[in-house]
């Protein structure tokens, strides 16, 4: 096993694949979204190849347009399973991969968060990982009798005392509180279970937690905001982050930016994994990737491309203007997802792309990194980032499932292990093992062994 810095792992698991069309490419499974067979496979295809998460996001509103019933009737969205229930279901054909499941600090409650958390923690044997989001998309407020969606710095705020809560419950109990004294008749410790007794600006939490810890202590935490709100909560909280970008210098900026500042908060730098998002599109040749590239492009719907610009950048304006003409630069602000929208208009401007070039690249990778080629080329392409400081390791969007997935587990990944690039055998049994983080230490046995020393 090699001791180097390697590569980490993720895989964006989207029921047919990343792309939107992908649903219609004759390889895949239309109905995967609610198939439990389909995400075992996949899971265990994951698993084989030595990825270290598999990822999957969600929504607390339903994807695809504001009741455009058009619009609803072509994307294969909104069908699908909740995480925590899938994970915990796919952890009983698992054994070292890791689970990361999103949910969102807007429409929760930490106590809530926290109890799914460390149950799917426990059940997994130390799998578990927290995605945590602010929740971007604005139908979600009308399912909780809403008049409309917060604001984003309000969000931002509510999601830091969310965090501090559910990590305070987490630590309700200690490590060794659990005794299981036949004899003497105690269960536990009384000196080594909590109550929390916040009280904040959000939320008035008493607490114990009735989930003890894991074997990994609690659930890893992983974010994916590049607005300054979300770089802020990622450098304070976040041990691994989800990332999109398109050039290597953006990439190198925000990985050093986010690190300097966990430093500035007391935190080692290395127990943050940073991993932008990677479209790969693998070809025997270059000109087979493109192929496979324009193949599913074709498959993509005018209105469908154009809900993919409201939903993801919160930019419904370009509905007004031509599909042909240039994406327009002078828009209206958004309560939205803001980075995404502005790496979109920041692309757009760049490549010189019209409204309906720039859906058509949104539908593959979401306002992710593209990359295209022969096996060698994508290992020389992410292994360039991993070197020079803009990457930790990827999250995998394949553009179909589950045939991309299988096409970079037995061309790409070969690669980069004869490279020394990324393991061969899982290191432990838990994630945090697998990412090389630390397992967190109890507030309260921190403290303890404070006073004493």
């Amino acid at each position: 096993m090699s001791s180097k810095r390697q590569i980490k792992l993720g895989v964006f698991l989207s029921p047919s694949g990343h792309h939107e069309a992908a649903w219609r490419h004759p390889d895949t499974n239309p109905g995967g979204a609610t198939d439990f067979e389909h995400f075992k496979k996949l899971a265990q295809l994951a698993e084989k190849a030595k990825f270290d998460t598999i990822f999957t996001a969600d929504s607390d509103g339903f994807w695809g347009g504001t009741g455009d019933a058009e619009v609803r009737s072509r994307r294969a969205q909104g069908a699908g399973f909740e995480p925590i229930t899938l994970y915990s279901a796919l952890s009983s054909v698992t054994k070292n991969i890791g689970f990361v499941a999103t949910a969102s600090t807007t429409y929760n409650e930490p106590w809530h968060i926290a109890r799914k958390f460390a149950s799917l923690d426990q059940i997994s044997g130390g799998r578990a990982a927290w995605n945590v989001v602010t929740s971007g998309n604005a139908q979600a407020a009308f399912n909780f009798g809403l008049d409309g969606h917060p604001d984003h710095g309000d969000r931002y705020r509510r999601a830091t005392e969310f965090v501090e809560v559910v990590k305070g419950l987490w630590d309700s109990w200690e490590d060794d509180a659990l005794l299981y004294d036949k004899e003497n008749g105690v269960f536990s410790d009384p000196a080594k279970l909590h109550e929390l007794n916040h009280v904040g600006e959000f939320f008035r939490v008493k607490g114990p937690l009735n989930v003890a810890r894991s074997p990994q202590g609690h659930p890893v935490l992983v974010q994916a905001g590049a607005s300054e709100p979300g770089r802020v909560l990622a450098a304070r909280t976040a041990e691994a982050i989800f990332a999109a970008w398109q050039t290597l210098g953006d990439a190198q900026s925000f990985y050093r930016d986010v690190k300097s500042r966990a430093e500035q908060y007391g935190r080692d730098p290395d127990h943050i994994k940073i991993l932008p998002g990677v479209y790969p599109v693998i070809g025997r040749t270059e000109q087979e990737a493109l192929d496979k590239k324009e193949q599913l492009r074709a498959l993509i719907h005018p209105q469908i491309g154009l809900s993919l610009l409201a939903s993801l950048g919160g930019l419904e304006v370009l509905r007004d203007y031509d599909l042909d003409g240039p994406v327009p630069q002078d828009l209206p602000d958004t309560n939205n997802n803001k980075s995404r929208r502005q790496l979109l208009l920041e692309l757009a401007a760049r490549e010189n792309l019209s409204i309906r070039e720039l859906y058509e690249w949104v539908a593959g990778a979401r306002g992710h990194r593209v990359i295209h080629g022969t096996p060698d080329s994508i290992a020389d392409q992410l292994e360039e980032w991993f070197l020079n400081e803009a990457a930790d390791g990827f999250n995998l969007l394949a553009p179909t499932y589950p045939t991309g997935l299988v096409e970079f587990s037995e061309l790409v990944i070969p690669i980069l292990q004869k490279r020394g690039l990324f393991r061969t055998e899982y290191e432990a049994s838990t994630l945090r093992g697998n990412l090389g983080l630390p397992i967190p230490q109890n507030r309260y046995a921190g403290y303890r062994d404070a006073k004493q020393a």
